[in-house]
């Protein structure tokens, strides 16, 4: 199959030629349709976050069953789905607690002594995040999917599959946002715009956005953002206190930098909660001020939105097709796979917010 190969890091992906597995016991081949190039990608072809190469990247994705193996009975051949690499086991403890997306079990994974399920010029590739979705096929454990309904456009599905899911379910699922409330969201790309997406779902009374970038924050409006601040015109500390006379109840950080994250937690007011999105690298850390925290201000992280996603995908497709989740504003283009390193520098460009892989392009 033709997929986009990552050999080293800080090097371009290559278009080549991979082979896949066929299914085993519990496994799903799915033909994949739709990509979404996101910013976890670009971080791990930049080093950000080591692992094993050579890899497929991709995990913002969508498409068609092809073929199941065996004791699967969730999905069969022609089931529209969306994947997702917050892979459940279904029966350890943060699975039975109701915190799927924190399960760490390697059952969902097949065994060394195993066939693996991609292989590079007959030798063992990594899967990353248990999909690998920048190929025409993806071999993955049937907890790593989600069948939705199939009037649902593959393109638009494809972004609940990362970007849409963590955003806004970090507004509805971690922070638990409430009705009346307001809330800051700085970064205003794909993530930060669900998330103002998210807390205008959950009923937030205003919702300010902050970015550098007039064009973002233009379409933060769209997505349900009342006030907006240019980060680059002076503090947006200062600037966010003085709006909401004292602080905001909720602050959420979706770009992945020690200072947004600070920003974050100063911006809260007493009692407030800063949660934490984007991926900062590994071993930065991030300080706060120890006296604020007897006022009762958190500050947290949220890993793919604290979703369970079979049950919050298909609410986030019904929401889209009732026109209270906005897709459409968030793709920047349609591409191909072979233009998946121009992509790759327009988000580190900063200027889209969702580029989408059209496989049958």
């Amino acid at each position: 199959m033709k997929a986009a190969i990552l050999r080293e890091v800080k090097q371009p992906l290559q278009i080549e030629q991979a082979e896949i597995s066929k299914p085993g016991p519990r496994e799903v081949l799915i033909r994949t349709v739709a990509v979404g190039v996101c910013h976890s990608d670009v971080h791990m072809a930049d080093g950000a976050w080591p692992m094993r190469l050579p890899t497929i990247p991709g995990h913002e994705a969508a498409g068609i069953v092809e073929q199941v193996g065996a004791d699967v009975t969730y999905v069969k051949p022609g089931d529209h789905v969306i994947t997702c690499p917050s892979v459940f086991c279904g029966h350890c403890e943060h699975c039975l607690t109701g915190h799927m997306s924190l399960c760490t079990s390697k059952e969902t994974q097949r065994g060394r002594d195993e066939e693996p399920r991609l292989t590079l010029d007959g030798r063992y590739m990594t899967q990353f995040g248990g999909l690998s979705a920048f190929a025409e096929k993806m071999l993955v454990h049937e907890h790593a999917l989600v069948k939705i309904r199939e009037d649902m456009p593959l393109d638009r599905a494809a972004l609940i599959g990362c970007g849409v899911m963590t955003g806004a379910g970090a507004a509805i699922n971690t922070a638990k946002v409430e009705p009346g409330s307001t809330v800051a969201v700085i970064g205003c790309g794909g993530i930060g715009l669900s998330a103002i997406n998210g807390a205008a779902i959950a009923g937030a009374g205003r919702i300010i956005a902050i970015d550098m970038l007039g064009a973002k924050l233009n379409l933060a409006r769209q997505f349900g953002a009342t006030d907006v601040i240019d980060a680059s015109q002076g503090n947006v500390v200062e600037q966010v206190r003085e709006l909401t006379g004292g602080g905001v109840h909720y602050s959420f950080e979706a770009i992945g930098l020690k200072q947004t994250a600070e920003d974050a937690f100063k911006m809260v007011g007493t009692g407030g909660v800063a949660t934490v999105i984007g991926m900062i690298p590994m071993g930065t850390m991030v300080a706060v001020h120890g006296a604020e925290l007897l006022q009762e201000k958190r500050l947290q992280g949220s890993l793919m939105g604290s979703n369970r996603f079979r049950v919050d995908m298909p609410r986030l497709v019904d929401f889209y097709l009732d026109g209270r989740l906005h897709l459409d504003e968030m793709i920047s283009d349609h591409i191909r796979l072979e233009d998946i390193n121009q992509a790759f520098d327009n988000l580190r460009e900063g200027g889209v917010a969702r580029q989408i892989i059209m496989m049958d392009s």
